[in-house]
């Protein structure tokens, strides 16, 4: 009774969270729907889940209303790059913090750590004013500048590795090897969930980041994806369908991206508030 009671609140909990998931998916299913419709049909009541006739002409008819594949490559670049250089820095610092000792390294890693607290906005200007003063306002190199450096990717990996045994890193030193090498041949291939969490985490939000963009880039040629919706939008703000193709186009990136490293991502996120 006891096997037979534990296999059937599995399976109500599957049906719960299978209900769940399916309600959290449904704007996206809209959105999918929406796009291949006419304009007349998209708020139709009852909703047309399947439309009567598909208009597939809609995805290549935003590429025309719009530089939509200029701003896929400025979205596209800052994504990449960023990505990469966050990567490096944090892995770098996160060695550093949990595998080094020196003097006042707690202290200057809670430090770096509490400014993950301080709110946007309360030093947007003071960087503004920076950037301006630089000459790099109206440059895509202006947000690589100021998304170089990120708090929370280094807590992510530092968290991750104060779960990897310091006698590894100490039998290596006593065998010669620099820090250098113990970074790249022991750490790195131990610490791939973390690395793959932190670029989902990296990826999705440069990709989505609408702010940045809006404060720092003014031309058309050098606009985010995020900014070009938004034109779009307000070019086209009565065709819906073609709207609903171009948000569905977006998405796609960071879908691939997130679908093809789930597993390390969650993997990743688990282990790494394993040891603080």
């Amino acid at each position: 009774m006891t096997k037979r009671s534990n296999k059937m609140k599995k399976i109500l909990l599957f049906v719960v969270l299978t209900i769940l998931a399916l309600i959290t998916l449904v704007p996206f299913f809209w959105m999918l729907s929406s796009s291949v419709k006419a304009n007349n049909d998209v708020y139709t009541v009852p909703i047309q889940w399947i439309p009567k006739e598909f208009h597939w002409d809609n995805y290549s008819a935003i590429w025309e209303r719009i530089p939509l594949a200029t701003f896929f490559k400025n979205t596209a670049f800052l994504s990449v790059i960023i990505t990469l250089i966050q990567l490096f820095t944090s892995s770098f610092a996160a060695y550093g913090f949990s595998k080094m000792h020196f003097k006042g390294r707690d202290i200057l890693f809670l430090a770096y750590i509490g400014t993950i607290a301080v709110p946007w906005q309360s030093y947007m200007i003071p960087q503004f004013i920076m950037i301006r003063k630089v000459g790099l306002t109206d440059s895509l190199w202006s947000l690589v500048l100021l998304q170089a450096f990120n708090a929370f990717g280094v807590f992510l990996l530092k968290q991750y590795y104060s779960s990897i045994p310091d006698s590894l890193c100490e039998s290596a030193r006593i065998d010669g090897l620099s820090e250098w090498g113990i970074y790249r041949r022991i750490i790195l291939p131990l610490t791939k969930p973390a690395i793959a969490s932190l670029t989902i985490i990296t990826f999705v939000n440069t990709w989505n980041d609408y702010m940045g963009p809006f404060i720092y880039l003014t031309s058309t040629e050098n606009k985010t994806i995020q900014l070009g919706l938004k034109m779009f939008v307000g070019l086209y703000d009565a065709e819906y369908a073609l709207i609903m193709a171009a948000s569905v186009v977006s998405v796609l990136p960071v879908a691939v991206v997130f679908l093809s490293m789930q597993k390390y991502f969650v993997e990743g996120i688990a282990t790494s508030g394993m040891k603080g």
